[in-house]
């Protein structure tokens, strides 16, 4: 892998369309008709803001998704292709596409999700795709929307055989069981977690019940010592990483205007996963691409209007000086 060469990766996650209301956005029943300020109808799904980001990024992305017989699986096929996805092994079933309404409000958000089509993504599919595209990295998203958390040793299995990394970010559990991702650790080689998963996480897995109100590097050190670099969304502080050998490092965000902060998590995997994509092999250079392309996203309403291409990215860098420090 060269700068110029970037390797391809392949996304198995959620797709879907956001619909995400601001302004006056907390419901009052009883038929009142509220005004709000604004709404947009955006690309959604932390799978599919993954592969976008990446695509972005200039790097080779398939994206193995299921979509709904609709509008709304016309348009996120649309947008996917235009921003440089490869979608031919998203599947088109006869199911809605999922929909998330977002209710955002300055500093914290709602999210109502009808998961659809979502749940009928297949281990079969996914790992039929890793032999077909012969990625060098395949990143896992969403498993509690999917149903894809009992078989992601599988889909890991075939990505190592096949000489790919790993990474996973399982994004929040609905039912916040967390089961089968104790299963999947030992094969992934990076977790996405941002640090309220983090905690929720070692809580369930690691089984101390303290798990979940210690400091973030001591629950980070514990998933870490299963076997994935631990690698922490830490909102606008920016994100740290622990290995199992108890190696750190950290990058802090770039200044930027808040607009939405919808995808800014996935936003950041598309950075770190960038970075491994065009051969950066130092950590702290890693997040540094990271924070930024997760802080540049949040300039612009949805998940991925504000994602940068990798010339935005270099620039940014090369101005700002993101400060880079250990935890």
């Amino acid at each position: 892998m060269t700068p110029s060469t970037p390797a391809p990766v392949l996304v198995v996650g959620d797709a879907n369309i956001d619909l995400i209301l601001r302004g006056d956005v907390v419901p009052r029943f009883g038929q009142v008709e509220q005004l709000i300020e604004r709404a947009d109808a955006v690309l959604g799904g932390s799978g599919a803001i993954v592969a976008a980001g990446l695509a972005r990024l200039g790097v080779p992305v398939s994206l193995v998704a299921v979509v709904g017989d609709d509008a709304f699986g016309v348009m996120t096929l649309e947008y996917l292709r235009w921003v440089g996805v490869d979608t031919a092994h998203v599947r088109v079933v006869g199911e809605p596409t999922a929909l998330s309404v977002i209710l955002s409000a300055p500093g914290d958000r709602a999210i109502l999700t009808l998961l659809g089509a979502l749940p009928s993504l297949t281990a079969v599919e996914s790992i039929a795709a890793v032999a077909d595209t012969r990625p060098r990295w395949v990143h896992a998203a969403s498993p509690f929307l999917t149903g894809s958390a009992g078989w992601l040793p599988e889909l890991f299995a075939a990505a190592h055989d096949g000489g790919a990394g790993t990474s996973l970010d399982t994004n929040w559990d609905p039912a916040e069981g967390w089961a089968g991702v104790a299963k999947a650790l030992a094969g992934t080689d990076v977790l996405l977690p941002n640090r309220a998963e983090l905690l929720a996480l070692a809580g369930a897995i690691v089984g101390d019940p303290a798990a979940g109100e210690a400091a973030p590097e001591d629950p980070a050190r514990a998933l870490a010592a299963l076997g994935p670099r631990v690698v922490v969304k830490d909102g606008a502080e920016g994100g740290f990483s622990l290995d199992r050998h108890g190696r750190a490092a950290a990058a802090r965000g770039l200044l930027a205007e808040v607009v939405d902060t919808t995808g800014a998590g996935d936003s950041f995997d598309a950075g770190y996963l960038a970075a491994i994509a065009h051969g950066i092999d130092t950590e702290r250079e890693r997040l540094a691409w990271a924070a930024a392309t997760g802080s540049m996203s949040v300039q612009a309403a949805g998940g991925t209007s504000g994602q940068p291409s990798l010339v935005e990215l270099r620039e940014a860098l090369r101005t700002a000086s993101p400060q880079v420090h250990a935890p």
